[in-house]
């Protein structure tokens, strides 16, 4: 099996795993420009969908034969159903998605641990590398009863191998959720890493929001990350049992434990040094 990446600018998308071609693509711009990306391609992992061009990306895919689409989604669309369709994201393109003819699978992930690398969301921990390496400090709101669910890049990405690779997932929405992890234990994760200390300072929620605004995180973004950092501390008993009951879980997925906040911190511990 032959892997192909698409990107905007192929010869500078970073470090790919040995094998995989790269060719020139967008799902976002003008995606029927980029045909030939879909040349030969059986399956899709596709990401950064917006809905003004997923129905194009969709066309384009099924004329070149693709057979099926897997989404990287996100939980918005358990919310934006209430709302009228117009307002919908997340939604539009998962039934978009359904209703191309296509197989699908949609995969809605919990915050990926790696995302404080490319400073995609959530806006919790996205300055720690820096505040560590200057003063070994963490500064954050909720540090005390904070919690948010995580998933290890790594673990979302056989999920979604499994999901292109295999029928069995075929037609399912795939929770790839991981179990709430409390700050406090993320700080004290990347300090064994480190291999000292780090002072944990709390905030409050506006000045974490100045904070990340000031590292250009939008409104939305810094709202829906203190609201989960508190709503996951606050209903941490029944969201960890709601994460445990996800069938298939990401083990049954992957065939393996899921790895932990500090397998993360260890992999990278260069970054707060």
């Amino acid at each position: 099996m032959t892997v192909c990446a698409s990107s905007r600018n192929p010869t500078s998308s970073g470090d790919w795993p040995a094998g995989t071609e790269t060719v020139e693509g967008s799902v976002s711009r003008r995606p029927s420009e980029y045909a030939e990306a879909f040349d030969g391609v059986d399956a899709v992992f596709l990401a950064g969908a917006v809905p003004a061009t997923v129905d194009e990306v969709l066309d384009t895919a099924r004329y070149a034969g693709v057979r099926r689409i897997v989404v990287l989604s996100s939980h918005g669309p358990e919310y934006e159903e209430a709302y009228p369709p117009e307002t919908w994201f997340w939604l539009a393109i998962e039934r978009a998605v359904e209703r191309s003819g296509m197989e699908w699978t949609h995969i809605r992930p919990s915050a990926v641990m790696g995302a404080v690398i490319e400073g995609t969301y959530p806006a919790t921990g996205s300055d720690w590398a820096d505040t560590i390496r200057t003063g070994g400090v963490v500064r954050e709101a909720f540090l005390d009863g904070g919690h948010y669910p995580f998933i290890h890049e790594d673990d979302l990405a056989a999920v979604a191998a499994a999901a292109l690779r295999t029928d069995d997932h075929v037609g399912r929405i795939l929770e790839a959720v991981g179990l709430p992890i409390a700050t406090r234990e993320r700080v004290a994760s990347i300090a064994r890493a480190v291999g000292r200390d780090i002072t944990a300072v709390e905030t409050t929620p506006d000045e974490s929001r100045e904070t990340w605004r000031g590292r250009g995180w939008p409104d939305d973004g810094i709202d829906v990350t203190l609201y989960a950092l508190q709503e996951y501390g606050d209903q941490l008993t029944e969201l960890t049992q709601w994460t445990l009951a996800q069938r298939p879980s990401v083990q049954e997925i992957t065939g393996r434990h899921p790895r932990t906040f500090d397998t993360w911190a260890r992999e990278h511990a260069h970054l707060y040094h």
